[in-house]
């Protein structure tokens, strides 16, 4: 009994041998090779990895399974053996290994900034009008304290993107060698070869007066500033949560919430490593280029006339000068924050805080003739009745004399 059953092990035994040698003549059989082995059987027509690393590369949302089918098309019309999708996967990733170097670079202190925009954006509602206005969020991020800085925006023109740059050195309490962006428009004209990119002038002025040097991440290749693109990942998978529950009528509250969360953010513990973001900072704006007396400031310039009712029309916006300019061209320069006005000849005129709104109307009434001084209320009205006379009537219909002493009477 005892000599049947160790028969019926080395039966068992053989049994097994036997079928792995019949799995690897299948393997051997469908891919030339054993996965993992290192050969490879030339009978198999070779996919051009070269070209598909550049295509997976560039080509936004490409996949080796795309690439994949391509090949496999290519080689039943040539009628050549192909490799199975597994077996093309495992070799790309060894060609990748084969051709690519990668290395990683430790942030050096004070080095640079990265800012970018976050993807998501939040809504806010004019108590006034009623408008949904969209708020988009800047995001900077110094790398080696990974302390982050944060600003609700409702538009993202270069007065503004200007001014939130400055508030982020501000916050950060110095300026860097570098300061790493996207190619976006404000700060980025034209980068095609990343080697000598055209800046946005403003931009460029921008980085000359602050004395660091702008740095553009090569176009669609997120680890150039793959600090900012963790910092978004924060804020949207954690404390952004919190913002889009809450409903918001103003930008400044929207930012002294979200400027709340981020304090507590960047003194919260790190997870594995000691100590916090604050704490690395604290260290490294000890090494941060000193900030220069004065910020830059954005300076737009235009050169308008004032209309019929005193007012004159910059940016979608209305700004009232002194009645003795009726008519007259007048000079504007305007930052993101403040609207200067002034006569051709350079005197100062008058200034205004900077309109927030589309159609939103400022008006002194000491610059309205005696008879006006009662109608300040009804220049949006003034404004609807002309835009509606002018869809109804050409534009040498309209009468010249349409002014609120016209429809006063």
């Amino acid at each position: 009994m005892k000599h049947y059953l160790d028969l019926v092990s080395i039966s068992n035994k053989v049994h097994r041998r036997q079928s792995r040698m019949t799995r690897i003549c299948i393997v051997l059989k469908v891919y030339g090779s054993v996965p993992g082995s290192g050969g490879r059987n030339e009978n198999i027509e070779l996919p051009d990895y070269e070209e598909a690393a550049k295509l997976m590369a560039t080509r936004k949302n490409m996949t080796l399974m795309f690439l994949w089918n391509r090949y496999k098309k290519k080689c039943e019309e040539e009628g050549t053996r192909f490799y199975q999708y597994s077996q093309y996967c495992e070799l790309y990733n060894k060609w990748c290994k084969e051709n690519y170097e990668t290395a990683h670079f430790d942030a050096v202190v004070a080095q640079k900034m990265e800012v970018d925009f976050a993807g998501q954006t939040f809504s806010m509602t004019d108590p006034l009008t009623g408008e949904i206005m969209t708020i988009v969020v800047f995001v900077a991020i110094l790398p080696y304290s990974q302390y982050i800085y944060a600003e609700g925006m409702l538009s993202t023109k270069e007065p503004q993107w200007i001014d939130v740059n400055n508030h982020a050195l501000n916050y950060f309490g110095g300026v860097p060698a570098l300061v790493v962006c996207d190619n976006c428009k404000q700060a980025v004209i034209v980068n095609q070869d990343w080697i000598e990119p055209e800046l946005n002038k403003d931009y460029a002025d921008w980085a000359d007066h602050y004395g660091t040097v702008i740095l553009p991440a090569k176009v669609r290749k997120p680890k150039f500033k793959s600090s900012v693109e963790n910092a978004v990942g924060i804020l949207e998978k954690g404390l952004f949560h919190k913002l889009e529950e809450r409903q918001y009528f103003s930008l400044e509250q929207f930012n002294k919430d979200l400027w709340k969360e981020l304090e507590a953010l960047n003194k919260e513990p790190f997870k594995k490593k000691e100590h916090n973001r604050y704490y690395y900072w604290e260290e490294e704006k000890l090494e941060l280029m000193p900030l220069p007396s004065m910020h830059y400031e954005y300076i737009e310039r235009k050169t308008a006339k004032v209309s019929s009712d005193f007012h004159v029309r910059f940016d979608n916006a209305y700004y009232s000068v002194d009645k003795a300019f009726l008519h007259k061209k007048v000079s504007i320069k305007a930052s993101s924050t403040v609207v200067r006005i002034y006569s051709l000849a350079g005197e100062f005129l008058c200034e205004w805080p900077r309109a927030t709104r589309k159609g939103q109307w400022s008006t002194n009434p000491e610059h309205l003739p005696d008879n006006y001084k009662g109608f300040t209320l009804c220049f949006p009205l003034l404004t609807l009745l002309k835009e509606v006379t002018m869809s109804v009537f050409s534009e040498n219909q309209i009468p010249e004399n349409l002014t609120l002493q016209k429809l006063s009477a």
